[in-house]
């Protein structure tokens, strides 16, 4: 079951154990019905997000928010005082289902994902706490993608993602969502959400000290004065307070200097520019009418398979060599092959949120688990004339990204002699074959660093690329990366094709640049 699916199941759970909801047609006299009226407020406030709940969750700030619900917003309710000593019930109803509640590592993988979103499409904090997705450049502003339906994030959404890069002392990150969180909670001060974890001044207290950590006193000294109108007897504010003014009566100079805030990267890619910017086209290639040697064919390969059902093949690039085949599996197919792989992509990636260079969920699938798969394989074989039998292809991998998921720069093939993929005795990687199980709605397309192009994901297509020269060396303008998926829910198979067995089908050359 999904996430979204599990909320609404939760959500039942829990109404059948509630008491009546009060009249709101009256003068409610107790604090019990205070309680009541203010769970039934949140318990309202969740349904409304789960119109459709059969339609998997591709918007990141739903994701986000659904996540954060699950892991902590129903916990603050139900363990509450108020929650305990008047809806004993409800507390019950939860603890049956705890356990099977995403834990915090799933809350941080979603916070992170956030953050990687707005890094490489350079979007704009406010923008997605209005939920509206803008790349700001200087003054420019750019929507990137307009929802058909708004989904705004809370002060305690804001505060959550921020502390997550606070705790890693990543302020670059920390400071605009906290300042955020900050902005919110001035706009609702006074107002009691049983579910929130913070206050504003937890937002203040968190935002004094980044700032403080990036050498700017000034607004540390501001934002703590301001956490001691809202809290006069904290002492420890109250040590800060005097701790900065005299930072500052020392060095007059910072309460006027700005101090620019390196972003971190924690990848460490030499290439980390190029490849964002291709992210950042969303999808792009030549125009082919001004390159004459790109262009668009039936594909039969003199194979009876493919005269009968030829197939729409598109040159996308030379050097690299790569091709995209539409429509290459149907709607049904597709689905069959999410359908299949989906019960173990779910439990092998259950846990893998907080993986940084590959954040996706995969499953390995034999031919033999349907015929479906053993049609894709004499498909692919017609194609491109290569044996995609075991040992000479590795299965079918099926990937799923989730909240920003991505893949970052990479070979498919081996570039080391010590590499896994030499334990198959079948040599190296040859060639990739990748199809496109969905859509997407914003970002996800595959880019080429070096070859300086991108590719959309195109719902039923296939990519294919040569992953070595036929002298054996491998090419290096294959590395490739997935861009982080800005809005959508992407699957993709992989089939990876080896060295041996495709000596006569694909023979070695004497040129070592072939």
């Amino acid at each position: 079951m999904s996430l979204k699916g599990f909320s609404i199941s939760f959500l039942t759970t829990l109404n059948v154990h509630t008491p009546c909801q009060p009249s709101l047609g009256r003068v409610v006299v107790s604090v019990g019905e205070i309680i009541l009226l203010l769970s039934f407020r949140f318990y309202d406030k969740v349904l409304s997000l789960h119109e459709d709940s059969a339609t998997p969750v591709s918007n990141p700030l739903l994701a986000f928010t659904l996540i954060k619900r699950l892991q902590s917003d129903w916990k603050n309710v139900v363990h509450s005082l108020e929650a305990s000593e008047n809806i004993r019930a409800l507390k019950d109803g939860y603890e049956k289902v705890e356990q099977d509640l995403p834990a915090f590592e799933d809350l941080e993988g979603a916070a992170r994902a956030l953050m990687r979103l707005q890094d490489v499409y350079m979007l704009s904090v406010k923008g997605l706490a209005r939920g509206v997705f803008q790349r700001v450049t200087g003054c420019a502003v750019t929507d990137l993608y307009s929802p058909r339906r708004l989904f705004s994030l809370t002060g305690d959404d804001c505060f959550q993602v921020g502390k997550v890069a606070y705790d890693m002392g990543d302020y670059y990150h920390a400071i605009p969502w906290l300042e955020e969180a900050v902005s919110l909670f001035r706009g609702s001060y006074g107002e009691w959400k049983t579910e929130d974890e913070a206050s504003l001044e937890d937002a203040l207290d968190h935002l004094a000290f980044a700032y403080f950590q990036v050498g700017n006193i000034s607004c540390a000294l501001s934002l703590s004065r301001e956490f001691l109108l809202y809290s006069p007897d904290n002492k420890r504010m109250a040590r800060n307070v005097l701790k900065y003014e005299k930072l500052l009566a020392e060095s007059p100079n910072q309460a006027v200097a700005e101090a620019v805030i390196q972003r971190p990267n924690v990848p460490h890619l030499q290439t980390r520019d190029t490849y964002e910017e291709l992210c950042q086209t969303l999808g792009s290639q030549p125009t082919h009418y001004q390159i004459p040697s790109l262009y668009c064919s039936y594909e039969t390969s003199s194979s009876p398979y493919l005269l009968l059902q030829p197939v729409r093949k598109e040159v996308i690039h030379l050097e690299p060599y790569v091709v995209l085949y539409h429509d290459f599996v149907s709607d049904t197919e597709a689905q069959k092959i999410r359908g299949l792989a989906e019960p173990w992509v779910i439990i092998s990636g259950i846990r893998s949120l907080m993986l940084q260079p590959v954040v996706c969920f995969s499953a390995w699938l034999k031919d033999t688990v349907d015929p479906v798969l053993v049609t894709l394989d004499h498909r692919i074989a017609s194609l491109t004339g290569l044996d995609v039998q075991p040992p000479y292809a590795e299965y079918l991998q099926v990937v799923n990204y989730g909240i920003g998921g991505h893949y970052e720069p990479h070979f498919d093939h081996a570039t080391s002699p010590t590499s896994p993929l030499y334990r198959m005795n079948s040599g190296n990687r040859v060639a990739t074959f990748m199809i496109y199980l969905s859509s997407v709605e914003a970002g996800g397309a595959t880019a080429f660093i070096y070859g300086n192009f991108s590719v959309p994901v195109v719902k039923n297509a296939a990519l294919f690329w040569w992953n070595l020269h036929r002298s054996g060396k491998g090419d290096g303008d294959t590395l490739h990366a997935g861009c982080p998926v800005l809005v959508g829910d992407k699957w993709v198979a992989n089939k990876w094709i080896h060295e041996y067995g495709q000596e006569f089908r694909r023979p070695c050359s004497s040129s070592p640049e072939d």
